[in-house]
């Protein structure tokens, strides 16, 4: 009989710990996801910077207000805060849209994509919810399953995204074509300096340099819940 209680208890721990370390990924992913939301939409003036150090203004011949305008309601538009890019600018002295249809169509595209990830990162946030209620009503001592869990997930997912973050690094050109490859069944994304302003104010660089924000700013993130699940599991070692 005890030994029936103890397998069954060794059992339900396995249990708690196997919820806890999917809620602590799931938790990363809504992390990640958001990581891209601080970076994209909460640094202030991230994109006055990259325009400056990219010289796009000379490019799309605009001043920065009004490509900093431009860009603010694109941003808007990817979030369904505005329901369409018919923006008006002007460009070399000369009132007109901004957006070509080409580039409108595109957006479409990227639209859905930005969508589908915030729509990813608030499931995620809800299954580790109902995770943490799970570990709850399993009687679950959250304070010592739940650091070791996130502890464990990090490592994890550190290790992988490390070894992904130096490859994109490396190969970030041959990614970013394999990303537009995988994630759009068109061409839309091939846009011409010569006839499409969004590609002069978006060049590669600027996207490098967004994908080490992002990435800075997730490891950041990861690193400081990190260090805080380190204190309480040493702390509860120590009582």
């Amino acid at each position: 009989m005890n030994e029936q209680r103890i397998k069954k208890g060794e059992n339900m721990n396995k249990v708690r710990n196997s919820i806890a370390i999917i809620g602590s990924i799931l938790f990363i992913v809504a992390l990640f996801f958001t990581s891209f939301q601080i970076v994209l939409y909460g640094i202030p003036g991230f994109y006055e910077r990259e325009y400056s150090k990219y010289n796009v203004l000379d490019d799309v011949k605009m001043e920065m207000e009004d490509v900093l305008y431009v860009t603010d309601e694109m941003m808007d538009y990817l979030i369904d805060k505005r329901s369409d890019l018919v923006i008006e600018t002007k460009v070399d002295g000369q009132a007109r849209e901004f957006f070509n249809e080409r580039e409108k169509l595109h957006m479409e595209d990227v639209k859905r994509l930005f969508l589908q990830g915030l729509l990813l990162r608030n499931i995620a946030g809800i299954l580790t919810i109902l995770a943490i209620i799970g570990l709850v009503l399993l009687k679950t001592d959250l304070k010592k399953v739940l650091p070791k869990a996130f502890i464990i997930a990090t490592i994890v997912v550190g290790i992988l995204s490390t070894i992904f973050a130096f490859y994109v690094a490396n190969h970030f050109a041959e990614v970013f074509v394999q990303f537009h490859l995988i994630f759009f069944d068109n061409d839309l994304w091939l846009l011409n300096p010569e006839t499409d302003l969004m590609i002069n104010i978006l060049p590669e660089g600027f996207f490098f340099d967004t994908v080490k924000a992002i990435g800075a700013t997730f490891g950041v993130l990861l690193g400081v819940l990190l260090v805080a699940s380190g204190i309480i599991v040493k702390r509860n070692k120590d009582k």
